[in-house]
């Protein structure tokens, strides 16, 4: 039994059938489609009864089982249970927020912002890690888009980031469009029937820049919030999106106690997009230019090139655009080749 196995309650069946029906009871209460949530226990409870569980020797191996089986019926990659002693739960997204540690944490990675500069060509780059709130993150965000709006072309690197906040991602999106109001996602939550929508903000400091081309890098590892930044841009016909197919998790909620020990994170809303009604939930945010994630940059880079080479007519900005696009070309081709 490693150190994330320490207990503080003894791990016997008894602890098992009491972790095990206190998050199926759980997800009969908040899961976002109660008719899955009945699914997932009849599943769970045979899996019971062939003593599937009674083999588990640490409250990890509990946890993933459990979020194995949950996951095979309800295919919903947010539903899962962790073993975590000591960290904090925080059942409303707000609570979190309040969270001095919260606050803490999200300063030290400066609010999912990685990087932010400009490549070659007058082209903007945001390595965004994740989308924290905006009550916490929403000042480093506008410096970021401010110190951006004089780029031509705008790539946001989301290869990395699973995700966070969709206010943080309204509010980074407003700088991306006029101040008319756009209607960019829905959310649903089952408890109280209700659905929240999320807009651009009309007022926000600084610069828009609601002309400038913007490309979106995904992979695989692309999730949640940072699918529904990609999604909205896409259905918008605001951004091309470059690179992998994203994760596909379209269902937002929050961790919510077992007991002192065991949490599950249950999706207890859903995305709905204005545009196609739907969302990426289980299929993920297919890229308009599908290459693999090492190469995206430079692909976004070359097509942001193309792009400005037939808005410019100077001879020296001709002649800058056209070097740089020969140098990603031959970067693109080495990762073709795999030189």
């Amino acid at each position: 039994m490693g150190a994330d196995d320490e207990l503080v309650a003894p791990f016997d069946d008894a602890r098992k059938t009491a972790v095990i029906e206190k998050t199926l009871a759980l997800l009969n209460e908040r899961y976002v489609f109660p008719e899955v949530a009945k699914a997932m226990a009849v599943h769970v409870h045979a899996r019971q009864e062939t003593g599937a569980y009674k083999s588990l020797t640490s409250p990890g191996a509990l946890a993933n089982a459990l979020t194995a089986d949950l996951q095979s019926v309800s295919n919903d990659l947010h539903l899962r249970v962790s073993f975590a002693p000591g960290v904090d739960v925080f059942e409303r997204p707000e609570d979190a927020r309040k969270s001095a540690d919260v606050n803490a944490r999200a300063k030290n990675v400066n609010y999912g912002f990685e990087s932010v500069s400009r490549l070659a060509c007058n082209v903007g780059y945001v390595d965004l890690r994740n989308f924290h709130s905006r009550d916490l993150g929403g000042e480093t965000a506008s410096a970021a888009m401010n110190f951006l709006a004089n780029s031509d072309a705008l790539i946001f690197d989301l290869r990395q980031n699973g995700g966070g906040d969709p206010d943080m991602v309204a509010w980074i999106s407003s700088y991306l469009f006029g101040d008319k109001p756009v209607h960019l996602n829905s959310l649903y939550w089952r408890e109280g029937d209700t659905t929240q929508e999320f807009w651009t903000n009309p007022k926000v400091p600084g610069t828009r820049s609601p002309n400038t081309p913007v490309y979106v890098l995904t992979s695989g590892q692309t999730f949640s919030a940072a699918e529904e930044f990609s999604y909205n841009l896409q259905c918008l016909g605001r951004a091309t999106i470059v690179g992998e197919k994203t994760g596909g998790g379209a269902h937002p909620g929050g961790r919510v106690s077992v007991d002192d020990e065991f949490a599950v994170w249950i999706p207890m809303g859903r995305a709905i997009n204005p545009i196609t009604g739907t969302n990426w939930e289980g299929t993920g945010v297919e890229p308009e230019i599908a290459v693999p994630k090492k190469v995206a940059l430079d692909m976004a880079h070359m097509l942001a090139i193309e792009g400005l080479l037939s808005t410019v007519s100077e001879d020296w900005r001709l002649a800058e655009l056209e070097r740089e696009l020969e140098a990603v070309r031959g970067r693109i081709d080495k990762h073709a080749s795999g030189r």
